[in-house]
C-alpha cells in the first residue's frame, strides 16, 4: 500500500475539500483515464483495490498509472475509548481528490478493454468517476 516515506508533521487537520481540481486535470502519460466527479478522501486501500481491478481486468497488459498518492494522516482513537485525552494515532492514509482530477491512466490496450477496466475499479471507490479518452488528433 501507498504511504509517504516521511512527514514533516505526525498529524493534520481534517480540513475541507472546496472547489475543481487545479492540476492533473488532463491526461499526461496514457490514452484512456479516469477522473473524479466528486471531492471526497480516497484511502490508500481503495486505490490499491482499484489498481488491482485493473490490472486483472487487463490480464497485465498494457501501462497503469495512478495519479493521486495518499499523503494526508488520517487518525482514530480505538474502539471504546472516552472523550477528550488527545487526539489519537495515525489510522491510515488517505489522498484528497477535487473533482476533474485524474486519478488513474491506462495506456497499450484497447477503448473497450479499458473502459471495462476503469468500471471495476469504479466500483471500488466511493466517488463517482468518469471514463476520459485521448482524442485521435491530440497524439
Amino acid at each position: 500500500m501507498l504511504l509517504p516515506k516521511r512527514t514533516k508533521f505526525q498529524k493534520q487537520h481534517k480540513g475541507r475539500i472546496h472547489g475543481t481540481a487545479k492540476g492533473g486535470t488532463d491526461l499526461n502519460f496514457g490514452n484512456y483515464g479516469m477522473k473524479a466527479l466528486q471531492p471526497d478522501r480516497i484511502t490508500a486501500r481503495q486505490i490499491e483495490s482499484a489498481r488491482r481491478a485493473i490490472t486483472r481486468h487487463l490480464r497485465r497488459a498494457g501501462r497503469v498509472w495512478i495519479r493521486i498518492f495518499p499523503d494526508v494522516p488520517v487518525s482514530s482513537k480505538p474502539a471504546e475509548v472516552r472523550m477528550g485525552k488527545g487526539k489519537g494515532s495515525t489510522d491510515h492514509w488517505a489522498a484528497r481528490v477535487k473533482p476533474g482530477r485524474i486519478m488513474f491512466e491506462l495506456d497499450g490496450v484497447s477503448e473497450e478493454l479499458a473502459r471495462g477496466a476503469f468500471e471495476r475499479a469504479a466500483a471500488k471507490l466511493p466517488i463517482k468517476v468518469k471514463f476520459v479518452a485521448r482524442l485521435a488528433a491530440e497524439s
